[in-house]
C-alpha cells in the first residue's frame, strides 16, 4: 500500500476516528469490536498497517494481509450514508440518480456543501459522512421498486467503511463537522423518500357502493381520474418543492419536513409520507379518491353520485315509461313527421309539446341539428363510389316574435349547449393556468407543474369570426354546431358572392371541401375535413328579404331548410313534465355523444379523422334510386315552378344526410346497425325532405307577398294606413292580412274594420 494512505489514515486518527485495517474479501482482518469505542494507538495502526500476512504472533491465528484501510462508524458520533449505485443497471440511471439526491439534499439542508463530507467508491458509489450526536446502527433506508439490494442505507453505530481516495466535496475526511440533529432528520427524510413500497390503491367505490353505475359503460370515477388533476385539488394544502422526470415532490404548507409526498406524473395520483394531513400515508391516491375524502369525508358512494351529477362517466340511461299523449292540435303541425324519431324521443318531443307548449316543427328540426352535430365526422354515407356525404344540416327556424322559438329550441339541445359550457369553462381554467406557467422564471418552473398549452374542446359557437371558427375546427375536428337565436347577421355576410367572401367558406363547408383563409388576421387557416352545422332563430319579414335572385343563383338560400310551423301564442299551461323524462333526455343525450367521440372517432398518422362509411342495404338502395329519379322528373317537369326547381339538387345530397342521422338516431337506440343504411331510414329521410320542400314553398309565397306588400307601400309611403290597405286590397283582395297589419303597422282589428268599410 501507498505511503498516502497511512499518512491520511494517521491524520483521521488524529481527528478522532478510529481506524482499523481490512483484508482480502472487504473484512477487517483483525478483531475490530474493541474499536468501536476504543481508538488503536498510532503504533498499533501503523503495525497493523504494514502486517503482510500469516500467523499472527499474539494469538496464533491465521490473518491476511492488510490490504486497505477503514473506519469505525458510531464512534465519536460518525455516521455514514452510503448510496449504491451499483443497483442501477446503467452508467446514466446511475448518474442522474445522485444527481437528483445530491439536489435533494442541497435544496432542503441550508449549507449543505459546508457540512457534510462526500467520497465516491471504487463502485460508483458515494459514502456522505458527518457527525452528529443522534445515531442508528446500520439501517436499510431506500430500496427502489423491483431492486432486492437497498440504494441507500446508513453505517452507524457498530458498523464500518472503507475508506476512499475520490474527495468530491469541499471538505475531506478529517474535516468533519458536526451537524445538528434537525439537518440529520431531514437527510434521513429526503433519503427515505426514495424507498418504494407496494402501495394500496384508493381510487373507487366498492363493489356494494358502485351498484347504481354497473351498467354505465364509463364509471365517472374512471372518467375523473382521466380528466382532472389531482395537483388542482390539493394546490391549497400543499406546495411543489421539486419537479422530477417522474414526479412532483410535494410539501405541505406550513410543514417543517423537505417533503410530505409526491405527485406520479404517468399516473396523476398522490403518495404521502406525513401523516399531519386528512389524507392517509402510504397509499396511492387517484384524483377521485382525493376528491372524496376532500369533500365527503371518504364515502365514495356520495362522491360518485356528486361527479356522476356534475358531467362525469357515460350515462346511465333509464328507462322511460311511455303513455299515449294527445297533443294539442293548435300547436301541432301535422306536417312535420315525429315518426322519423324513436318512440322514446318522439315521446319527449310530444311530453314538451303538451307541457311547455313547444312547437314540435322547432323541436324536431333542432333534433335533426342536434344529432347531426354529435356525429360529425366520424360517420359518412357512400351514395355510390366517388360520391359521399356528411351529415352537414343548415336548419332556419322561422317566426315572429314572441312565439317561442329559443325556448323550443332549447329544450333539445339543452344537454349538449351544458357539455360545450363545460369544456369553455375547462379551457379559459387551463389557458390562465398555462399563460401564468408562462410568466414564470426557469427556477420557479423547475418547482411547479409543467403546464401545457390547452386545446381548446368546444364545439358549439355562436358569435365567431371565421378566423375564430377555422382555428376552433382545427383543434375539434369531428364537428363544429354553430347555433345563433337570430340568423340576420349571419345570412347578412352572404348577400355578395366575391372571391374570397364569407359565401365562397360557407358553400365550401356545406359540401365538405376543405377551406382555407388567408386573411391577415388569421392564424389558423387550414381545415380538410369541414363540417359546420348551422342552427338559429329568423323572423319571417327579415328572411324575405334574402330571397334575392343573386341567392338563388348562388345556391346559398336552397342550402337552408325552412321551418315556418302556423303557430300562436299559447295562454299559461298548468301541465308540468315528469322530472325523470328530463333527466331520461338529459342522460341519453350524453351518453349518444360520448359513445360517438369514444368510439367512433378515428385519426389517422397524419391526425386527421378518417371517418366510418356507412352504405345503403340492398332494399335502401332501390328506394334510394327511386326517389332520386322522382326527383328528377320534378327538376324536368314544365309545370313545376323554376324558383323551385332550383333546391331539389340539394335534396338529393340532403336525403342520403337525414337518412345517416336518422338511421343513427335509430341505431343508438336499437342497438342496430350504425354501418347500414336501412330501407325505413331511407323512406323516413323522404320524409323528412318533403316537409322542408313543403315549408320552402310555404316561405317563398309568403316571401313573394311580402315583397310585393313592400313595394307597394314604398310608392305609397305618404298615404295614410287606411288608403295603403284600400290600395293593396283593391290589388288582391286574398291578400295576407297578418302580413298587411304587420308591414303596415297597425292591429288586425283594424284591418277587419278597413274590410268592412270597403265593402259596404
Amino acid at each position: 500500500m501507498e505511503d498516502k494512505k497511512l499518512e491520511q489514515a494517521l491524520k483521521m486518527l488524529q481527528n478522532d476516528y478510529s481506524i482499523i485495517t481490512v483484508g482480502e474479501s472487504k473484512v477487517p482482518n483483525f478483531r475490530w469490536a474493541e474499536q468501536q469505542t476504543k481508538k488503536l494507538s498510532r503504533e498499533k495502526l501503523i503495525e497493523y498497517y504494514n502486517y503482510k500476512g500469516g500467523i499472527f504472533k499474539k494469538d496464533e491465528t491465521e490473518i491476511p494481509a492488510t490490504t486497505a484501510l477503514g473506519y469505525c462508524t458510531g464512534f465519536n458520533d460518525i455516521e455514514v450514508v452510503d448510496i449504491d449505485l451499483k443497483v442501477l443497471p446503467t452508467l446514466k440511471a446511475q448518474t442522474d440518480f445522485w444527481d437528483e439526491y445530491l439536489s435533494f439534499l442541497k435544496d432542503n439542508i441550508a449549507d449543505f456543501d459546508d457540512k457534510f463530507v462526500i467520497y465516491k467508491t471504487v463502485n460508483n458509489g458515494y459514502h456522505i459522512i458527518y457527525k452528529c450526536k443522534s445515531l442508528e446502527g446500520n439501517v436499510k433506508v431506500a430500496r427502489l421498486k423491483g431492486m432486492k439490494e437497498a440504494i441507500i442505507e446508513t453505517k452507524g453505530k457498530g458498523g464500518y467503511c472503507f475508506m476512499y481516495d475520490k474527495k468530491i466535496s469541499k471538505r475531506s475526511y478529517y474535516e468533519l463537522q458536526e451537524i445538528s440533529e434537525k439537518d440529520r432528520e431531514v437527510l434521513m427524510q429526503c433519503s427515505k423518500f426514495y424507498d418504494y413500497k407496494e402501495p394500496t390503491i384508493i381510487h373507487e367505490p366498492t363493489k356494494k357502493e358502485a351498484k347504481e353505475f354497473h351498467e354505465v359503460e364509463l364509471k365517472p370515477w374512471v372518467d375523473y381520474n382521466e380528466k382532472e388533476n389531482v395537483m388542482d385539488l390539493i394546490s391549497d394544502e400543499f406546495t411543489i418543492v421539486r419537479n422530477l422526470n417522474d414526479k412532483y415532490i410535494i410539501k405541505r404548507n406550513g410543514a417543517t419536513s423537505p417533503h410530505s409526498g409526491y405527485v406520479y406524473k404517468n399516473s396523476n395520483c398522490m403518495f404521502l409520507f406525513t401523516t399531519g394531513t386528512q389524507y392517509p400515508n402510504e397509499v396511492l391516491l387517484t384524483p377521485f379518491a382525493v376528491y372524496t375524502i376532500k369533500y365527503h369525508q371518504g364515502n365514495f358512494n356520495e362522491s360518485a353520485k356528486d361527479i356522476y351529477k356534475k358531467g362525469f362517466g357515460s350515462r346511465y340511461v333509464k328507462k322511460v315509461d311511455i303513455e299515449p299523449i294527445e297533443l294539442k292540435d293548435k300547436n301541432f303541425n301535422t306536417e312535420f313527421p315525429l315518426d322519423i324519431f324513436p318512440v322514446t324521443i318522439r315521446h319527449y318531443l310530444q311530453e314538451c309539446n303538451r307541457t311547455l307548449d313547444s312547437s314540435v316543427d322547432y323541436m324536431g328540426c333542432s333534433m335533426i341539428w342536434l344529432f347531426s352535430v354529435m356525429i360529425g365526422n366520424s360517420i359518412h354515407i357512400e351514395v355510390k363510389k366517388g360520391w359521399t356525404e356528411t351529415a352537414t344540416v343548415w336548419i332556419s327556424i322561422v317566426g315572429k316574435a314572441g312565439l317561442g322559438k329559443t325556448p323550443s329550441i332549447d329544450n333539445v339541445i339543452r344537454p349538449l349547449i351544458k357539455a360545450n359550457n363545460r369544456e369553455i369553462t375547462k379551457y379559459i381554467k387551463e389557458n390562465k393556468k398555462y399563460i401564468a406557467y408562462q410568466k414564470m422564471s426557469k427556477d420557479q418552473k423547475e418547482h411547479s407543474e409543467e403546464i401545457k398549452e390547452p386545446k381548446k374542446t368546444q364545439f358549439i359557437a355562436n358569435d365567431i369570426t371565421l378566423e375564430a371558427l377555422v382555428e376552433l375546427h382545427e383543434q375539434n375536428k369531428n364537428s363544429i354546431g354553430v347555433f345563433k337565436d337570430e340568423l340576420a347577421g349571419w345570412l347578412k355576410d352572404m348577400n355578395k358572392y366575391r372571391a374570397g367572401s364569407d359565401l365562397e367558406f360557407w358553400l365550401s363547408t356545406w359540401s365538405g371541401k376543405s377551406v382555407s383563409l388567408n386573411r391577415k388576421t388569421s392564424t389558423s387557416s387550414f381545415v380538410s375535413k369541414p363540417f359546420i352545422s348551422v342552427l338559429g332563430g329568423i323572423q319571417p319579414s327579415i328572411l324575405s328579404s334574402f330571397y334575392t335572385d343573386e341567392n338563388k343563383d348562388n345556391g346559398f338560400i336552397d342550402r337552408m331548410l325552412l321551418s315556418f310551423p302556423e303557430l300562436e301564442i299559447e295562454t299559461y299551461n298548468e301541465n308540468q313534465i315528469a322530472e325523470d323524462l328530463l333527466n331520461w333526455y338529459n342522460d341519453n343525450i350524453i351518453h349518444f355523444h360520448n359513445s360517438i367521440i369514444n368510439t367512433f372517432v378515428k385519426y389517422n398518422n397524419d391526425d386527421d379523422i378518417e371517418p366510418n362509411i356507412a352504405i345503403f342495404s340492398e332494399d335502401a338502395k332501390v328506394e334510394w334510386i327511386r326517389i332520386y329519379n322522382e326527383i328528377t322528373q320534378t327538376q324536368n317537369d314544365d309545370d313545376e315552378n323554376e324558383y323551385m326547381k332550383s333546391m331539389l339538387p340539394k335534396q338529393k345530397s340532403y336525403i342520403p344526410r337525414f337518412a345517416l342521422i336518422i338511421n343513427t338516431i335509430n341505431a343508438y337506440e336499437d342497438k342496430g346497425d350504425l354501418g347500414v343504411i336501412s330501407k325505413e331510414s331511407i323512406l323516413n329521410a323522404e320524409k323528412l325532405s318533403k316537409y322542408f320542400i313543403s315549408m320552402a314553398k310555404k316561405i317563398k309565397v309568403n316571401s313573394s307577398e311580402v315583397n310585393k306588400i313592400k313595394k307597394v307601400l314604398k310608392r305609397n309611403d305618404e298615404l295614410t294606413p287606411k288608403e295603403q290597405f284600400e290600395i293593396l286590397y283593391k290589388s288582391n283582395p286574398n291578400l295576407n292580412k297578418k302580413e298587411a297589419a304587420e308591414l303596415i303597422g297597425v292591429s288586425r282589428r283594424h284591418i277587419y274594420n278597413f274590410i268592412k268599410e270597403l265593402e259596404k
